[in-house]
This record gives structure tokens, C-alpha cells and sequence, in this order.
């Protein structure tokens, strides 16, 4: 799922070429982010477009050869002048004026061409990676070798007209390999082969035919020193397709503010993307008067000041911050919290009166994300996480502007990855005291992902190591949701430590946070009646959850219901369906009550005689604690709640598991009417996790 799609997007045709462009935003400045090599398309600005949209007019397109763009059969098609003809076109098709240009690799020449020779066009330019004609070039990007006859093709021998003729994906896979030399970029190259499938090894091989006509325009050294706008250069000093040493030229020449990217590649853009935008963002303030958020001045009085981020994948999370929020009001009673959250936590946070950031409203929706990746009671959720990197870095940068201009005391990210990743990625970001808060450590393969998968996982929980270990100070606090014993013991990966050894050297544990304990809901009857569960009934309740995922198991419990009643009349059924699934759509039988949204679940749990739900943590552990018979449904390939959930629910004796693939609706009524008969003997939870966790909070003050 995409953070965000463009507001307009259309072709224009130039000399028989349909070029596809797109336009974000609707803000005063314009920002025109000019296509790379034809090898990738306009995606390739997937981490900035979201962001930058939200407060400039944003124009991209896709080059001619790739993308939604026509690809020309003739060679002459692909000339410099004709790139640059382009560009001019979409501006004036798009009625754009001057405006500040981007371009990575060859698009940071196209912008050195327009602000040389069309400077009443460029405002400023962004040039990422540079594409050059002064300063070194590597070797094996010659005109000598892609023309060279070769038997064996190693390496940068691939860079080559015939070997693009049979075996283009292996070089594109190389090449896009060679773009991110850095660790943990299996993304970002992934990504990039997907981009370089849209178009071909011939194709590309008219690009590089290309370059020996001459350009209509100077292009010479000489052209660079006719740029007289501000010009931001971002350059790694491990490039590896356009040598450091030439951004460097280029930047002695124009008078450009380099910022050079340590053991970077060619595109920080898409591997350090939230320092890439602050340093937009930034180098925009100080050249161009384009205000960036600001901290406000020091604050008076002893108000403190607190930024919470609550995970919006399942509700559960909501209900502990709130209890937390509870138990740190005791604590400093003057405390002001503001809640960066996404529906449906945001449902939850309004019925209990809790103040909702004004940014919440234009965070991607990361729970819509996870309901589109979701299949038949399925979600490979790590793959899912990844596929949600778009997201979570629009939503990083929108909680970045909210932390720097609300002088918050402490951030509480409760699973809000983005920050924690990106503010250990890049520490100098980080403006504030952070509280990280998780109920599980550590990325787990799925049988079904192979190898492959054994790799990623490893390869993520690898980076997280290297970022706890070596930016110590980014968690102020880090504390986990549950004792020592919740800990899995199994390893993070191959050559990596066992998750029970390293997690106690970095978390405190607060024990288990329900978002209010059972005890003080006071007696089962009393609740039972205030509820309005009658003495002689007994009452399912069915829940899966705020995130959407969830549906299928609802109707085949539902197909159930009747095989039910015919052994227990007295059953009633409340399914709670949660607000992104409409009720409409189930098809319940007569006699069964469907809800899309109960901000008094926990209570519902407690009073309840069974429970059927998924494998969600938050929900089990609220049944665990209130001693309710339950059944859970793991999701297929949801690797937390296939092993941490579930082992954590062993630890407690708590619930039956049932596999929902092989359960049918009978096998289902069966263990209902069982698990009903069947005495629980639940582990207790202890009721202060809360107050624990405030504690820890209270003391970063």
C-alpha cells in the first residue's frame, strides 16, 4: 500500500513520446523530482514524495524507457537534449514555475542543465549521487566496456550491450546491488529490481547508444559554473556507481553545500531517507526563507509534556497506554499528554477524552496496510512490515515535526518502529527523551518463507542489534511488557545471540500491562448485570481485533453457532467485528449480536463464558487475567503469534489453540461446548504492570 497516491497524474505527449507524471500536494512552493536513469521510474522518490507533499506542490514522472512512460525503439529518442526536453515539457504541461528541482544519479545532471540553462526555471537544486561530465568516472560505466566482446561476463563485466541481451535481470541485479553497498539494504535492492523488471535489456541498451550524440547545450565544466542558485549536494563516500570525487568537483564548482554520507552508497535518498528530508527540509529554511518546524522557545512552569504513539495494529495496545497514561497522571497530576495515533486507536482515545495530536489525522494508515496484506485468516506479517516501509518513514517525518515543534519532555512509542529505527539510524534526530516500550523482541522466520526468509529475518534482527548496541543512548528506557520468563528462548539468528541472554542486558520488565485489571471491575455478577447478560445465559463473545484482519474466521465460527445451540440453548453470541469490518457483511444468523466497536471489551471479557478470538496478545492475556475460558486462531505466517504469543499464553496454561485451516465449523462447535466444561486453572497476571511501567516512566522527568 502506498502512503500516499498523487492528487493529479496525466500524460503528456512531446514528439510522439507519452510521458506520465504525477502531482502531490497543493502547497505554494513547487518541487520537481526529475527521473534517474531509465534503469529505475518515479517510484525510486517513494520516501520523499509523501512528506514533501504535505506542505509543497510535488511533480515526478516517470523517464521515457521505464515506468507508465512510452519506450521509444530509437536510439536518437534517448538523447541529453531530449531528457531535457522532458523535463521542460511536464513543467510546462504541469504549469509549473520556478521551482527547486531534485535529481539522484543522471536526473542530478538534467538539474545542473536546467539551472544552467533555463535558470529562471530552478529555484534551487537537490542533486543526489550525481551524474557528471567533470570529475572521475568509474571505469566500468565506459562507452570502451559496454562495447567490449567478451566470453565471460564477472562483475562489471555485465555492463555490457550483449549481455543485455540475454541476460538483462541478472545485470540489472547486479547494478541495483551495486547502488546499496550498505548493510541491511535488502529492501531498498529489492525494491530497485522490482523498478529495473519494468523495462528491458534493450531498451537500456538504447540509453547508453545514446550518450556518443552530442548534446545541443554546453554541458562541459564550464556549464557548472554558469549555476548560480542554492545547490544542496547529498554524496556517499561509497558510491559505487558515481565516484565521491566527483560530487566533490562538482560541488567546488557550483559553491554546493556537500553533505557527504559516510560509507554511503548511491542513494541515500532511499536507504537514509530521514536524514536525506531533514537535510532538505533544513538546507530549504536556511537558503530559501521555507520555514522548517522549529522548537519553540523554553517553556515555563512545571508542566510536563508528554508525545505518546500507540501501535494502531490492534486495539490492545490503546487500552495499556491508557492505563499507563492512568498511572502516570497519579504520579504528576499536572502531566499534559498528546496522543499521535491512528484510527482505530484514535476511536478508543476519544471515549476516553485523551488528546489526539492534529498530525494524527494525516498519518498513513498503517492498519488499512495490514488488512490489504491480509489473506484468508492469514498475514505474513514481517513481510507485511517490510512492505510498509513507504508508511512508516511518511509517518516518521509527521512525528518528527511534532516532536520538534511541541517541546515534548519524553516520546512514549509503544511499537512505533519508525521511530525507534530511524532515530537509532540517525541519534541526532532525536528530540527528546524516548520511552520504548514492546511485548516482544526479535523477528521470527515462517517455514513457508524458506531460507530466503531465515535470511531476512536474521538480516533485520541483526541492524536492531547494531543499533541498541552501538547508539546506547537513544532508549532513555526500554521496557518490556511481561517478565523474563515471556521471553522466548530462541536465537535472533545464525551467529547471533539467544533472545533470553540479550534481551535482559537491554529492557526492563514491567510486567504485564492490562489496560485495566479484572480485580476492579469488581464481582462477576454485578458486572455481568450492568452489562446486561442475564443470570441464565451463557455468552460467547467473538473478537478479532481492530485491524481488519479477521472476517473469515468470524463467519466460520458463525456457521458454528447453530450446532452450538442445539447442545447449549442458553448460548448468546456477541461478535465484536471491530470498526474496519462492517457487520452488514456476515451474514449473521438471527439470536447472534454484532458490534463494530465495544470501548468496553476487557469488561465484556471478563463477564463472558467464552471467548473465541485470534492470536492477538492483548486480547488472550485480558482473557488469561480474568480467567475466561477462550479459544485462539493464530494467524497463518503471523510469526508473533505463532511463537511469542504462544508461548507466552503456555507460560499462563492459558487457552486452547486451534489451527484455522484444519478447524471446521463442527470441530469448532465441539471444542466450544468442551473447553465450556472443561475447569480453567490460569497462571495469575499481576494487576501492577501499569503502575510499574509509570514508574519507570516518572523517573526520565
Amino acid at each position: 500500500m502506498r502512503a500516499k497516491l498523487p492528487s493529479k497524474e496525466g500524460f503528456v505527449t512531446r514528439d510522439g513520446v507519452k510521458l506520465h507524471y504525477e502531482i502531490y500536494g497543493n502547497g505554494a512552493d513547487t518541487m520537481v523530482f526529475l527521473p534517474p536513469w531509465s534503469i529505475v521510474h518515479s517510484r525510486v522518490y517513494k520516501a520523499q514524495l509523501p512528506y514533501f507533499s504535505e506542505r509543497f506542490r510535488c511533480i515526478t514522472y516517470d523517464g521515457r524507457g521505464n515506468g507508465k512512460s512510452d519506450r521509444p525503439t530509437e536510439v536518437a529518442a534517448y538523447s541529453l537534449d531530449n531528457y531535457l526536453a522532458d523535463a521542460l515539457a511536464v513543467m510546462d504541461a504541469t504549469e509549473t514555475g520556478p521551482s527547486i528541482i531534485v535529481g539522484l544519479s543522471f536526473a542530478g545532471l538534467l538539474a545542473c542543465m536546467l539551472a544552467a540553462h533555463h535558470p529562471h526555471r530552478v529555484r534551487a537544486a537537490v542533486l543526489v549521487g550525481t551524474v557528471a561530465s567533470t570529475g572521475p568516472e568509474h571505469p566500468h560505466l565506459s562507452h570502451k566496456n559496454f562495447l567490449a566482446k567478451r566470453e565471460r561476463f564477472d562483475g562489471w563485466d555485465k555492463f555490457n550491450r550483449a549481455y543485455w541481451q540475454t541476460n538483462y535481470p541478472d545485470f540489472a541485479e547486479h547494478f541495483i546491488k551495486s547502488i546499496f553497498p550498505e548493510p541491511h539494504s535488502t529492501k531498498q535492492i529489492e525494491d530497485g529490481i522490482r523498478y529495473a523488471g519494468d523495462t528491458n535489456g534493450p531498451v537500456l541498451t538504447r540509453t547508453v547508444e545514446a550518450r556518443i550524440i552530442p548534446p545541443t547545450l554546453d554541458v562541459s565544466e564550464a556549464m557548472y559554473r554558469k549555476i548560480h542558485c542554492p545547490v544542496l549536494m547529498i554524496h556517499g563516500d561509497d558510491d559505487q556507481i558515481q565516484p565521491y570525487a566527483r560530487g566533490q568537483r562538482v560541488a567546488e564548482i557550483t559553491g554546493a553545500e556537500l553533505v557527504t554520507i559516510a560509507g554511503g552508497g548511491h542513494n541515500p535518498l532511499g536507504r537514509i531517507p530521514a536524514k536525506c528530508n531533514a537535510l532538505m527540509v533544513d538546507f530549504f529554511d536556511r537558503k530559501l526563507g521555507i520555514t522548517a518546524p522549529k522548537r519553540p522557545a523554553g517553556r515555563t512552569g512545571k508542566t510536563k509534556k508528554v508525545l505518546y504513539l500507540s501501535s494502531p495494529i490492534g486495539l490492545g495496545h490503546g487500552r495499556r497506554d491508557i492505563a499507563i497514561t492512568r498511572e502516570l497522571r497519579k504520579l504528576h497530576p499536572d502531566l499534559q499528554v498528546d496522543w499521535l495515533a491512528q484510527d482505530p486507536v484514535t476511536r478508543l482515545l476519544t471515549a476516553y477524552s485523551e488528546t489526539i495530536h492534529p498530525l494524527s489525522a494525516r498519518l498513513a494508515s498503517e492498519s488499512e496496510h495490514i488488512e490489504r496484506e491480509s489473506g484468508e485468516h492469514e498475514l505474513h506479517v514481517f513481510q507485511a512490515i517490510r512492505r510498509m516501509d513507504e508508511m512508516l518513514i511518511a509517518n516518521f517525518m509527521l512525528f518528527q515535526d511534532a516532536v520538534v515543534q511541541g517541546g515534548y519532555d519524553l516520546v512514549i512509542a509503544d511499537e512505533a518502529w519508525d521511530v525507534d529505527h530511524f532515530w537509532h539510524e540517525h541519534p541526532e534526530l532525536k528530540a527528546s527523551k524516548l520511552a520504548w516500550f514492546t511485548d516482544f523482541v526479535g523477528y521470527l522466520p515462517m517455514a513457508s518463507g524458506g531460507d530466503h526468509e531465515a535470511f531476512l529475518t536474521t538480516d533485520y534482527n541483526a541492524e536492531m542489534i547494531e543499533h541498541v548496541e552501538r547508539q546506547t543512548g537513544v532508549r532513555d528506557r526500554a521496557i518490556f511488557v511481561g517478565e523474563a520468563d515471556d521471553v522466548i528462548a530462541r536465537s535472533f539468528g545464525r551467529d547471533l545471540p539467544d533472545m533470553r541472554d540479550w534481551v535482559p542486558r537491554h529492557f526492563d520488565y514491567a510486567g504485564y500491562i492490562i489496560g485495566e485489571h479484572p480485580r476492579a471491575f469488581g464481582s462477576r455478577a454485578d458486572l455481568r448485570q450492568s452489562l446486561g447478560y442475564r443470570a441464565d445465559e451463557r455468552v460467547c463473545i467473538v473478537t478479532v481485533g481492530g485491524s481488519g484482519v479477521g472476517a473469515h474466521l468470524i463467519r466460520r465460527i458463525l456457521q458454528g453457532y447453530a450446532m452450538v445451540r442445539t447442545r447449549l440453548p442458553e448460548l448468546r453470541m456477541i461478535v465484536v467485528a471491530g470498526p474496519r469490518i462492517d457487520p452488514a457483511s456476515l451474514g449473521a444468523p438471527a439470536g447472534v449480536d454484532v458490534r463494530s466497536f465495544e470501548p468496553n471489551l476487557d469488561r465484556h471479557l471478563a463477564a463472558c463464558d467464552l471467548a473465541l478470538v485470534q492470536g492477538g496478545l492483548t486480547t488472550c492475556m485480558e482473557l488469561t487475567a480474568a480467567g475466561t475460558p477462550f479459544i485462539y486462531f493464530p494467524l497463518r505466517n503471523h510469526f508473533e503469534q505463532n511463537f511469542h504469543v504462544a508461548h507466552r499464553l503456555d507460560q499462563y496454561r492459558a487457552g486452547r489453540r486451534m489451527d484455522y485451516a484444519t478447524s471446521t465449523p463442527d470441530m469448532i462447535a465441539d471444542a466450544m461446548v468442551d473447553v465450556l466444561k472443561t475447569p480453567v486453572n490460569f497462571k495469575p497476571v499481576a494487576a501492577d504492570g501499569a503502575a510499574r511501567a509509570a514508574r519507570m516512566l516518572a523517573e526520565l522527568f
